[in-house]
């Protein structure tokens, strides 16, 4: 149980502390100190393993932002997240074995946990190639890799052959068919990482978490205000935000939907997002960037599928499951929305040369 009371002490502050938000990570806080209002959150240690480099970069970032921000005659407290630092001026405190954190409350916002309209996924990438466009001239060099290999899918190849090898559970036998269809795709996990290691893909600061609830939106305008949970944000490619943020947004139906027929890659929120996002990013993308651009949402869903499965090979010790096949069923359902992308590849690529 957190001692909420103990942490705010680090702050100077004395009052009450509620739960606040539904995310799966990081246990967060709603504080209200001398009329303000403040998120306090605990990060995770056990994910994020060096909770000081993640700080780092996320004070890195959000100074970067915020000097642009002013420079634009914008405000930066509405704009980009703001650190709360402690009595003893540090970005986060240690409390029996715990880190915690706090930023400023951003008022009148809200977030969505689905795309409930296709202009919302237009205004989140706005929102997002905004985030990626203010970043553009950061040395992403300067960045710790807060999860070594996270979107390293030839590496997640790897780890998912390996679960099918030593078939910890015996479940194995079971998901043949799952199993052949990655088997079948094992040319391509490479290709986004080999353009990197070629330098035609950019390392670039990227999020790699692009969800629909991580951008605070203007409550009433609906307008894209703040990108949030930067615990993630390190070098990356460009590629793996966009591909993730489409996996995530066009499936009109649960992670673990059960019925496959409901899966399938909604076309208009595809075409929205792709043109909010070309819009903000204007021409920082590079030829070969553009040209993987489709690739990339089939391939960061290959990736969640992939995990899925190998964690339901590996008897579901990563992923928090509320029923005996929830792993399987969201891996399903990742990998029937692969094979949708895969058939409405050259709609996809029309509608980006429409954009770009």
């Amino acid at each position: 149980m957190v001692n909420v009371n103990k942490i705010l002490e680090k702050y100077g502050m004395n009052c009450p502390a509620e739960e606040y938000g539904d995310g799966h990570i990081n246990d967060t806080y709603l504080i209200e100190y001398n009329g303000e209002k403040y998120i306090l959150q605990r990060i995770n240690h056990n994910i994020f393993k060096n909770p000081h480099e993640v700080m780092e970069n996320i004070l890195g970032v959000t100074k970067h932002i915020s000097d642009k921000l002013v420079s634009k005659g914008e405000d930066p407290k509405r704009r980009t997240l703001t650190v709360i630092n402690t009595l003893d001026n540090k970005p986060c405190c240690e409390v029996d074995g715990n880190y915690f954190r706090m930023y400023n409350f951003i008022s009148d916002t809200v977030t969505y946990q689905t795309v409930e309209r296709p202009v919302l996924f237009y205004k989140a990438a706005k929102g997002f190639g905004e985030f990626f466009n203010l970043l553009s001239d950061y040395d992403a060099s300067k960045l710790h890799e807060s999860i070594p290999d996270f979107h390293n899918t030839q590496k997640r190849f790897c780890d998912f052959e390996n679960s099918v090898k030593t078939n910890k559970s015996g479940r194995a036998e079971l998901v043949e068919k799952e199993i052949q269809f990655l088997m079948d795709r094992k040319h391509e996990v490479s290709r986004i990482m080999d353009e990197i290691k070629k330098g035609t893909v950019p390392l670039r600061v990227t999020h790699n978490d692009t969800k629909l609830n991580n951008i605070l939106f203007d409550k009433i305008t609906d307008d894209a205000l703040c990108v949030i949970d930067l615990d993630t944000v390190m070098p990356g490619s460009v590629l793996f935000d966009y591909g993730d943020a489409l996996r995530f947004g066009t499936n009109p139906v649960a992670e673990d939907e059960k019925d496959l027929s409901k899966v399938y890659c909604d076309i208009e929120k595809f075409e929205q997002f792709t043109k909010g996002f070309i819009e903000s990013l204007g021409n920082i993308l590079t030829e070969k960037e553009i040209e993987l651009l489709p690739f990339s949402a089939q391939l960061l869903t290959l990736e969640c599928g992939m995990r899925f499965l190998a964690d339901y090979i590996d008897g579901d010790i990563y992923f928090k499951t509320h029923y005996e096949e929830q792993n399987l069923d969201r891996a399903r359902t990742q990998l029937k929305l692969v094979y949708d992308m895969e058939l409405k590849e050259e709609e996809m690529v029309k509608i980006i040369k429409k954009y770009i």
